[in-house]
């Protein structure tokens, strides 16, 4: 039998979300809070993904969120940012801190499975691909600032997809995914998604 999928749950008012994902098959792991979440990872304990909430007592979403990032043992752990906070800039800037998605409170419950399902396919086929990536030397720097999350939209980008299709075949919003395009236009120091199209070839990011 296969190993449960892992989930750490970081929010101060957990009750439907630790009740109900494990009839779906996943293992919850709950913390109240940021300090509780950083000392369950620091402890060894490995984890799938992290759904995490902003506002929480002694240590919020964001600087949890940072934390992770910047710590070398699970820094590239999957994180979904789910929070009442509906912002489109507090959504931008949570996914420039390096969420992989923003889901809003309240949600239906489909939106939430599908979304966990979404970010565990793109981790698995990014963990499962090869080390060493087809790109251009001036394109190396710039396509390793890039999160998982980005180098699947870049991915899908130069396949020529539209916004709309990127989000549907992600399962993101319109919103998300201009953020994304953003953020790799930034890295990648270009103006527009044409020049970017130009910049890079769809041979060069297949894996």
């Amino acid at each position: 039998m296969a190993d449960l999928t892992r989930i750490l749950l970081v929010d101060d008012n957990p009750k439907y979300i630790e009740d109900v994902l494990p009839f779906y098959g996943y293992e919850v792991c709950t913390a109240l809070n940021g300090e509780q979440a950083l000392e369950i990872l620091n402890a060894g304990n490995e984890f799938d993904l992290v759904l995490l909430d902003i506002m929480m007592p002694k240590l919020n979403g964001w600087d949890t969120l940072k934390a992770i990032r910047k710590n070398p043992d699970y820094g590239k752990i999957p994180v979904i940012i789910v929070t009442v906070v509906n912002d489109d800039k507090k959504m931008v800037s949570g996914l420039k801190l390096g969420a992989d998605d923003y889901i809003v409170k309240p949600f239906i419950l489909p939106n939430l499975l599908a979304r966990i399902e979404a970010v565990l396919r793109r981790t698995k086929k990014v963990s499962e691909a090869p080390k060493d990536i087809n790109v251009t030397i001036n394109q190396t720097g710039a396509y390793n600032l890039l999160t998982p999350r980005e180098k699947d939209v870049l991915l899908l980008l130069v396949k020529g997809a539209t916004n709309i299709e990127i989000a549907k075949n992600l399962t993101l919003s319109v919103t998300t995914v201009k953020s994304h395009i953003s953020h790799i236009l930034s890295k990648y120091k270009l103006k527009n998604r044409m020049q970017l199209m130009s910049e890079v070839t769809q041979r060069e990011l297949t894996y």
